[in-house]
């Protein structure tokens, strides 16, 4: 199984941390990884803009770089799910049939769904809150949303159960949105900072050291509000946590 490891610009530029633990995590696991250099941004802000158009040489980029892969993998469930869910209805206004969409992962996924990951050699003891992002709980399925009646599931927890000494916690609506919503956040400002308080501060009445997810966007914007208001609580990507063994 050839995996490409597709690392989003944000995290290449801001959490490169995210992606060398990414590497290492899939590496340990007996997998054979590249990471091609030529990649660039899936076209997500321009989407999520209205400006689809100019998303489109950034898909077909996308998928020349990576459809010779069996897996995409990616530390990110929103520019996994936007190359998921959109990049076949741009690359198909064009004529061309898109390859590496559907086999493109997040992480969490990935380990949870296709390698099956039963036990990891990771140690982490620290009381650790789970934040589901948006597009993981409703367009990936990473976990079971609220507001429909099915059992509830978490991967990201089944994953993280597998580490030492963690304990893991949820907050009081576990999977409302933090108020990032990437160009949200900037077209309506107060109302992301305003959800992005009460969301910290659910995670903190937790009793939580850490908040944890799979998408360094969302951490970066509590983590940005947590900063702002001095509250004591840290941010961890996912990765991090299950490769802390390696």
């Amino acid at each position: 199984m050839k995996i490409g490891l597709f690392i989003p610009c944000y995290v290449d530029a801001l959490y490169p941390e995210v992606g060398v633990s990414t590497f290492k995590l899939l590496r340990s696991l007996g997998l054979t990884v590249e990471y091609p250099e030529s990649q660039t941004c899936c076209g997500q802000p321009m989407g999520n803009a209205g400006f689809e158009r100019l998303a489109e040489p950034l898909a077909e980029k996308f998928d020349t770089i990576f459809a010779g892969y069996d897996y995409v993998v990616a530390p990110s469930v929103s520019c996994a799910a936007y190359v998921r869910n959109f990049h076949p209805d741009i690359l198909g206004r064009k004529g061309h049939q898109c390859q590496a969409a559907g086999k493109t992962m997040d992480l969490v996924e990935f380990l949870h769904d296709v390698v099956r990951v039963e036990s990891l050699p990771s140690r982490f003891p620290h009381r650790v809150s789970v934040h589901n992002s948006c597009h993981g709980v409703r367009e990936l399925g990473l976990s079971s949303p609220s507001e429909r009646n099915v059992p509830r599931f978490s991967k990201i927890i089944d994953l993280l159960r597998l580490v030492d000494g963690i304990e893991v916690v949820e907050p009081e609506r576990p999977d409302e949105c933090c108020g990032f919503g990437g160009m949200f956040s900037v077209e309506e400002t107060a109302v992301s900072a305003r959800m992005g308080l009460d969301k910290v501060k659910r995670h903190m009445a937790t009793g939580a050291e850490y908040v944890t997810g799979p998408d360094s966007a969302c951490l970066m914007h509590l983590q940005g509000v947590a900063s702002k208001h001095q509250l004591p609580i840290k941010f961890i990507h996912l990765a991090q946590i299950l490769a802390s063994g390696l």
